[in-house]
């Protein structure tokens, strides 16, 4: 049977000051009216079932979660006790789906993307399902044909083509490019944005990571092992710090052999920043995207969030970001988006938990 597992264990610090500690990123409604994991999930619809969806945070999340997504078992929920990236939240739900149904299949998706298109989505998991089941040493992955040369985006290069069209042998991993070689790339025709969502049967990512990622692999047994028991929040914590921390890009995908990426029907957007922002919500006749109250004069090409019934007022801005929140605001130029972290930082460094 095919079982979720949704990713929603990020910090999302370039969203300051909207994204937090307590809320970050993806318990934010920042594409439509719903949370970004609650969208996620809605999107499942019929297709699987919440009795076969397994959430993975972080332990902080956990209650905000299961209050976002009542319709979950309880135990549908997980909590790691610090970040390990990708690869281990894989590996751990593998294990802990492949306990429940030794024949299952998993689509491994972020909770943080915009995909709108959900029938489409649900065609394109249950076609990469299908091939997962008649070649189960397949990994399967989904590409963004892209329609600009970003360079905030994982690129797939596409081989030859298999009999389930439009599907491709994965020829090569790349990393996110500079522009010059964005550009090349989508002037070539052969690459796809990277989606992040994958498709496998359990006991393929389990067998290659074990293959792999012997140290992680091990830890991960003895977590499950105790799972269940009055043990299992100790050998959790313990076990899983021991992990070292790696995305599954690097752990498995890149040395996979038999990996096929399936062009996606469906339109998908990694809300990554607030330039991603603007790009969903749409900008007005001077290039400006405005969510709350706001009087712009002489204002081009800025970003403006607000909350509450607050009024921002911009006077003789250009590419800007204004984001208001009741106990923070940023100020900030669209091209210094990146280093909204390092603000994350410095606060940080100076002991203001508060503005976390």
């Amino acid at each position: 049977m095919l079982h979720a597992v949704i990713m929603a264990g990020g910090s999302g610090t370039r969203f300051w000051p909207a994204s937090r500690a307590h809320a970050p990123k993806q318990m934010l409604a920042l594409a439509d009216d719903a949370t970004m994991i609650r969208q996620t999930f809605e999107r499942l619809g019929q297709l699987i079932p919440p009795e076969r969806t397994l959430v993975v945070t972080n332990q902080r999340l956990v209650g905000a979660i299961r209050q976002e997504l009542p319709e979950l078992p309880s135990t549908a929920v997980l909590g790691e006790p610090c970040q390990r990236n990708t690869a281990p939240c894989i590996g751990l739900a593998a294990l802990l789906v492949n306990q429940q149904d030794p024949n299952a299949t998993m689509a491994v998706m972020p909770a943080d993307h915009v995909i709108r298109a959900t029938a489409k989505f649900q065609q394109a998991l249950q076609q990469a399902a299908r091939m997962a089941e008649q070649q189960p040493e397949r990994i399967i992955t989904f590409g963004i044909q892209p329609n600009y040369p970003a360079e905030v985006f994982g690129y797939i290069q596409r081989g030859t083509a298999l009999d389930a069209s439009p599907c491709y042998r994965v020829q090569q991993f790349r990393e996110k490019p500079d522009a010059a070689t964005a550009t090349q790339y989508v002037e070539s025709g052969n690459y796809y944005w990277n989606a992040g969502i994958f498709v496998w049967q359990a006991k393929t990512i389990l067998e290659a990571l074990a293959a792999r990622q012997p140290e992680m692999f091990d830890h991960l047994e003895k977590i499950v092992a105790a799972w269940g028991s009055d043990q299992q929040e100790r050998v959790f914590a313990q076990e899983f710090a021991a992990i070292e921390s790696i995305s599954i890009d690097y752990a498995v995908m890149e040395h996979a052999a038999d990996v096929a990426v399936i062009e996606a029907p469906f339109d998908w957007d990694d809300l990554g920043s607030w330039q991603s922002f603007g790009r969903l919500q749409g900008t007005d006749a001077e290039g400006n995207t405005v969510v709350g109250k706001h009087l712009g004069l002489n204002t081009q090409g800025t970003i403006v969030r607000s909350t509450d019934d607050h009024l921002v007022v911009t006077l003789g801005l250009q590419d800007l970001i204004v984001v208001h929140t009741p106990d923070a605001t940023l100020v900030a130029h669209k091209q210094d988006e990146e280093a909204i972290r390092q603000v994350v930082q410095e606060l940080e460094h100076r002991g203001w938990q508060e503005h976390l």
